[in-house]
């Protein structure tokens, strides 16, 4: 009887640290939690220092944390559960954001980055916003293994970004990602519209009238339709904690939004 209520208690406090696939939430809470040992300790002092100042001016909270797995999840999802489990940002706004960094040491893994934003934050950090400080200030420093140098410009991109000061680089548009319709399509779809109104047949007037899908006719054959330019991909939420004179994490959701790479 003892040997199976020792089993049970044992059992009950084991589960729990089998189901933990994230970092454990620091206790104290800080903000730079440097689990992969990229970062020295005035680096990761200095990065606290930083983003507890942020979080105290604006409430929006930026937790970075790096580590050497990501347990076998893919980034967004590593990032989303532990947003969620650490409460990353404060309740009622969900004004987290949380770069993720990982030195793929686990089976089968490979060196990721992942910004994952709260859903607060979604509006002000779009997940092509996001994309774009992974790409230009993260990915080309985490190669050079200038792994501060990453983080800082990275979280003052985020920085700016909140503010909507961040602009993108010049050039990184031309980095081969192209946006919208293919020009061949639009010209394709413009000749078919056109093929279509002249077989409506000539004469017929009518006035018009614009709406949001475009301008038609009333006695002027099919409408003619104004093609959006594209946008940008996926998104989900999340939020920041912090450590020295941080004051705890606030309770932010996640929804699965950001954005990363590979470096």
């Amino acid at each position: 009887m003892k040997r199976s209520l020792l089993l049970l208690l044992l059992l009950i406090v084991l589960l729990p640290l089998a189901a933990q696939r994230t970092l454990p939430k620091p206790v104290p809470a800080k903000l730079v939690n440097d689990a992969a040992g990229l970062l020295t300790p005035d680096q990761v002092a200095s990065l606290e220092a930083k983003l507890v100042a942020y979080d105290d001016s604006t409430s929006n909270q930026i937790a970075v944390v790096t580590v050497p797995t990501l347990n076998g999840l893919e980034p967004v999802d590593y990032a989303t559960e532990l947003g969620r489990d650490w409460g990353i940002g404060g309740k009622e706004f969900n004004n987290g954001i949380i770069i993720l960094i990982s030195t793929g040491q686990g089976e089968g893994e490979s060196r990721k980055v992942f910004i994952a934003t709260g859903y607060g934050l979604e509006g002000a950090v779009p997940d092509i916003t996001a994309k774009q400080i992974v790409e230009t200030d993260m990915v080309p420093n985490l190669q050079a293994g200038n792994y501060y140098r990453a983080i800082d410009e990275a979280t003052s991109s985020l920085i700016r970004a909140a503010a909507g000061e961040y602009k993108a680089p010049e050039g990184y548009r031309k980095k081969g990602k192209k946006d919208g319709f293919p020009l061949g399509l639009i010209v394709m779809v413009i000749i078919l519209v056109i093929f279509l109104s002249s077989r409506g047949g000539g004469g017929r007037g009518g006035g018009g009238m614009m709406s949001r899908r475009g301008y038609r006719g009333w006695n002027s054959g099919p409408p003619i339709i104004f093609l959006p330019g594209g946008g940008g991909g996926g998104g989900w939420g999340g939020g920041g904690g912090g450590g020295g004179g941080f004051g705890g994490f606030g309770g932010g959701g996640f929804g699965g939004g950001g954005a990363g790479g590979s470096w």
